[in-house]
């Protein structure tokens, strides 16, 4: 990025910015797996600093890689939806959002979450077309594979991620012989290090790769050699399924050049690239002009991403909004978000709780109203929610959630918290509510959101708040589920305060309009069935008698009068129960103390996770950790009073919540 403008991520700024590993984890370094970061070829002079190791992409295999069963991805692509926009602004086909988020540092981003509450667990993907991995140093590593859960929480939600490449300006250490590496031939003229970024990709499982080549210096020569490697790199990726974006910033002559704009000297690199980031120093004009002449060169003016830098201001950015999505005719260009995870670095070090990040991420990307079905025309910031309609994967059954945002101050199981430890780890997020928080009410309306006192499942609930004197519809999901003979829907909820009537909103078509209310069926929901081991949790059971076709969408409806505290732990859709056959070979693959690596095969059939937990000496279960990978890192393990070895058992967990049976290994002290 254009160096005069904002903050290129340097290793330090980096480390101030995210939080520190937790101790154990700083402890746990030989056995710790992290996300990985190459050199193209040829490393810095000198020796690393603490913490960090220098690799060479060109001598990287798949085979030899230690760490790649903690990095492989495990999540398929969803594929999306758009249901009618929920409101009338937002507009469906037009203009699209990357992300480019810093989600962790270069070195040390730890690759299957860790034992902090405070991360930037986005959610929002609804809004998201593709999210880069932003990063990247001359001091540490310049390509940057995604860590896995990054990834499994973007497939479960439609959205591709791809990997980034970012070559520095001069004055922040870049070297342009990398830029030579990077685009280094062979014998045969052919571009080795796009073959292997393509091999990273696919065994790492992600989606490709956003080049930034940003170091000065370069010539028509290494300009032509660039657009051969992009060349080349686009048509292996297209064999694999995998997308590249290009930057604005090197031209055609191999000069860097921001041009905020497609024109002449970027236009070879948009032909050969899946779409381009246009730098910030755009203006309504060179917009127009490049929209149109993508639409000349045969391309979508959605497939050019107008940079919009909101690292430092968030929504307090100002920014030309009618330049790129006008409310009065079609929308201009697509945008491109730069570090939208201000919504949470910008809050004070004792205000970053998970609820204290939602409330602020949920302003960011849904506007002041802090609901996207009733936009606020007076608020500055443009909302995502705003102009851009939302896109659903919930197509068939069985579907599940618990809420689980992919973080949170301790974890639950069946109402009972098995870990008082802050954890993160998006590769366990939910598919969430895509509309949050439509509220639907003539009345006073109660607050709706996420809350982290206290989930059935995982480290979440949806929790209504408030004061309620009319009925209060909660829009949960859009969907495209198909209704049979046998299909039920199960809520697991619990009335903490207040008294109210639940019935649960169903939909078999999609609204009349954009903006109008789902045309909801509402059922009543029975006397619910108490949970023995819940603390006041209660499941009911829906049939979808008298509907037919299928679920467009569903929701809650709340009728009560005056103060009312309920929550929602769970929402399960299915007609036939199912539970996971269990995983085989579980087995420790490298120790040192308390610190152990695991590795197990497959369970048959579909899983959604795998979680593991100890067993403890007095018979409790202690929930040690959950992924998506057939691997799994836990440190810091301690003897209990009198304990010879440890007790592990690792269940595969189905879509609905079902857990497997247990197998277990034993790890001697």
């Amino acid at each position: 990025m254009n160096p005069t403008r904002r903050t290129v991520l340097l290793a330090a700024t980096a480390a101030a910015l995210l939080p520190a590993l937790p101790a154990q984890a700083a402890a746990a370094t030989a056995l710790q797996p992290y996300a990985t970061y190459w050199y193209p070829d040829s490393l810095p002079s000198g020796s690393p600093g603490t913490g960090i190791t220098w690799r060479s992409l060109k001598a990287w295999r798949a085979a030899e890689d230690p760490d790649l069963a903690f990095n492989a991805a495990a999540v398929p692509l969803a594929g999306r939806f758009t249901p009618t926009p929920v409101n009338t602004t937002a507009r469906a086909g037009q203009a699209r959002i990357q992300s480019l988020v810093s989600f962790g540092p270069t070195a040390g981003n730890p690759s299957q979450g860790s034992a902090t509450s405070d991360y930037y667990a986005f959610g929002h993907w609804a809004y998201v077309d593709e999210l880069v991995f932003w990063g990247g140093s001359s001091g540490e590593g310049l390509i940057l594979a995604p860590n896995a859960p990054i990834v499994d929480a973007a497939h479960r939600h439609g959205v591709p991620v791809l990997g980034n490449i970012f070559l520095p300006p001069v004055a922040y250490g870049g070297q342009l012989q990398w830029t030579r590496d990077l685009v280094q031939k062979d014998a045969a003229g052919r571009y080795p290090l796009a073959a292997r970024l393509v091999e990273v990709a696919t065994a790492y499982g992600f989606d490709g790769w956003f080049v930034n080549a940003e170091t000065g210096g370069g010539d028509a020569v290494l300009g032509a050699n660039m657009l051969g490697f992009v060349r080349e790199l686009k048509a292996l990726c297209a064999t694999r399924g995998q997308r590249v974006t290009w930057y604005d910033s090197m031209t055609v002559s191999g000069t860097v050049s921001w041009q905020g704009a497609l024109n002449s000297r970027n236009q070879a690199f948009f032909e050969t690239a899946d779409d381009m980031f246009v730098d910030f120093r755009w203006t309504a004009s060179s917009l127009a002009s490049s929209g149109t002449l993508a639409q000349q060169l045969g391309r979508s003016r959605y497939e050019l991403w107008a940079g919009v830098d909101v690292e430092a201001n968030g929504w307090n950015t100002s920014e030309n909004w009618d330049a790129i999505v006008p409310r009065d005719k079609s929308h201009v260009t697509s945008i491109g978000l730069y570090r939208p995870e201000w919504t949470r670095n910008h809050l004070p070090a004792d205000q970053r709780s998970p609820q204290d990040f939602h409330a602020a991420d949920d302003r960011f990307w849904t506007g002041r109203s802090l609901d996207p079905s009733r936009p606020d025309g007076t608020d500055a910031w443009r909302a995502p929610a705003v102009s851009i309609a939302d896109r659903s994967t919930v197509t068939s059954l069985p579907f599940a959630s618990v809420f689980n945002t992919g973080h949170g101050l301790r974890w639950y199981e069946e109402g009972v918290v098995t870990s008082d430890t802050p954890w993160n780890h998006l590769g366990l997020q939910d598919r969430l509510p895509s509309r949050r928080w439509v509220v639907r009410t003539q009345g006073s309306r109660p607050t709706v959101s996420f809350d982290f006192a206290d989930a059935w499942r995982g480290g979440s609930s949806v929790l209504a708040s408030g004061s309620v004197d009319q009925p209060v519809t909660v829009d949960l999901y859009a969907t495209r589920l198909p209704i049979g003979d046998d299909t039920v829907v199960e809520l697991t909820h619990r009335t903490d305060a207040g008294e109210v009537r639940v019935e649960l909103a169903v939909a078999t078509a999609e609204p009349d309009a954009p903006g109008a209310t789902p045309r909801y069926t509402h059922l009543p929901v029975p006397v619910p069935v108490p949970v023995s081991s819940g603390d006041g949790w209660q499941t009911s059971t829906v049939r979808l008698t008298g509907l037919f076709g299928t679920v467009h969408a569903l929701g809650v409806r709340l009728t009560g009068g005056g103060a009312l505290k309920w929550r929602l732990g769970a929402l399960a859709v299915h007609d036939t129960p199912r539970t996971p056959e269990p995983p085989s070979g579980l087995r420790v693959t490298a120790a040192s103390g308390g610190d152990l690596r695991l590795a197990w095969n497959p369970a048959p059939g579909a899983v959604r996770h795998y979680t593991l937990h100890r067993l403890l000496p007095d018979g409790t279960r202690r929930f040690l950790g959950g992924t998506c990978q057939r691997a799994c890192f836990v440190g810091g393990l301690r003897p209990e009073q009198g304990e010879q070895q440890a007790r592990l058992e690792l269940r595969a967990v189905g879509e609905l919540y079902t857990s497997s049976d247990p197998v277990t290994v034993t790890h001697p002290w």
